[in-house]
């Protein structure tokens, strides 16, 4: 075994973000290994570790990881491992492979998101799967649902910090922008703050734009050792600094205090202290705008903004690509599509674009650090990662 804290990324790949009716759970997760696999120059993994919320419940296949491998042409010749952390999943299958490159027991490793939602269509998908990321016995079961809650959640924020309802909008405005020019994208067109107030309310106080939609998707990772990079490789091996992966109480009522993402403000400290840097040298954030309000307290729980003002940074300017914290920066979950369990290793997708350069229009200046969170829920769960380049 050879222990390092060299860890990077030298592959990565995606398939199209949206409704994929015709492309089965296999072959989405096969398309994004096959794109990551070539893209590291055809380094092949020894360990597979997949990241799914709903395949075994919508897409009725556990064993997923067994599944992948024998589709990929590596069934015999690499292990497979399956992470479910809800929304969280491809983060928390990000961390475990970080980790296992480090510790020396494997010297390449590849991560694979993937969800398939529209193996299921009506209500079934919120109301049932869905819910199965809250508490089931005192949430789920008295008729609660994940958008629900954050409806809830967001009228008290919007009360407590005395929010102007309207001045939410800049969320979605960024991402919507962003997204134009990422070819991988849902939905591929600006809105303006017009379009915002127009959107129908969806349940309470959320409206259709302050929601991400729920998408079909894969993206995969190829990582290994500092010594270990291919030769001849095309592109910057992208630094993968640190990760971390923390829970908190699953039940939103037996939280410390509902309006603040603690499972976020932990992982984001540890992935800093991990990486030794500090939250000033963040070039970009590829934050988990499941929701508006998700935006506004995973800036708040980073440290981005004091406590009730996250909501006054898309006003400020500072968010958009040229401000001085760029996120979303292909379209986060809102525009992009969201793709639950795999969405954390879009993230990292995206934010190795940025490192390499690679971003076409949505390119970050002179980008050196970036921070990627996927958030479970109401951060039950949450996976922070910290990339750079050299």
């Amino acid at each position: 075994m050879r222990q390092t804290n060299d860890v990077f990324i030298v592959g990565i790949g995606q398939t199209q973000i949206g409704e994929l009716w015709e492309l089965p759970l296999r072959t989405l997760a096969v398309q994004a290994l096959t794109e990551a696999r070539a893209d590291a120059g055809g380094l092949q993994p020894e360990a597979v570790f997949v990241g799914s919320m709903l395949a075994a419940n919508a897409s009725r296949q556990a064993n997923l990881a067994a599944l992948i491998n024998e589709y990929a042409g590596l069934a015999g010749k690499a292990e497979g491992f399956m992470f479910e952390a809800a929304e969280a999943s491809g983060g928390a299958a990000i961390y475990a492979a970080w980790n296992a490159i480090r510790s020396g027991m494997v010297d390449v490793a590849a991560v694979v998101g993937v969800e398939k939602v529209t193996d299921m269509v009506g209500a079934g998908i919120e109301n049932r799967l869905l819910s199965t990321g809250i508490d089931s016995d005192f949430e789920a079961s008295e008729g609660l649902t994940l958008v629900g809650q954050t409806s809830l959640l967001l009228q008290r924020y919007l009360y407590e910090n005395k929010v102007p309802r309207e001045a939410l909008a800049g969320f979605p405005i960024i991402a919507h922008h962003n997204a134009v020019n990422n070819p991988k994208a849902m939905f591929r067109r600006a809105i303006d703050e017009n379009a915002y107030k127009k959107a129908t309310l969806d349940i309470g106080v959320l409206n259709t734009f302050d929601l991400a939609p729920n998408a079909d998707g894969a993206a995969a990772l190829i990582i290994t050792r500092g010594d270990n990079l291919p030769k001849g490789l095309k592109h910057k091996a992208v630094r993968l600094a640190s990760s971390s992966y923390i829970t908190d109480r699953l039940a939103v009522h037996d939280r410390r205090d509902p309006l603040f993402f603690e499972a976020a403000a932990v992982s984001t400290q540890q992935a800093l202290i991990k990486a030794g840097i500090e939250l000033s040298l963040i070039d970009f954030f590829e934050y988990s705008d499941n929701t508006t309000l998700h935006a506004v307290l995973s800036l708040e729980a980073a440290g981005f903004a004091r406590r009730g003002e996250g909501w006054k940074l898309a006003g400020m300017g500072i968010l958009g690509l040229d401000g001085t914290l760029p996120v979303a920066t292909m379209g986060g979950h809102k525009a992009r599509g969201f793709p639950l369990g795999a969405s954390g290793v879009c993230q990292v997708v995206e934010a190795c674009l940025q490192l390499r350069g690679e971003a076409g229009a949505n390119q970050v200046p002179n980008a050196r650090v970036g921070m990627t969170q996927s958030v479970a829920a109401a951060a039950s769960a949450v996976a922070t990662q910290i990339l750079r380049v050299n």
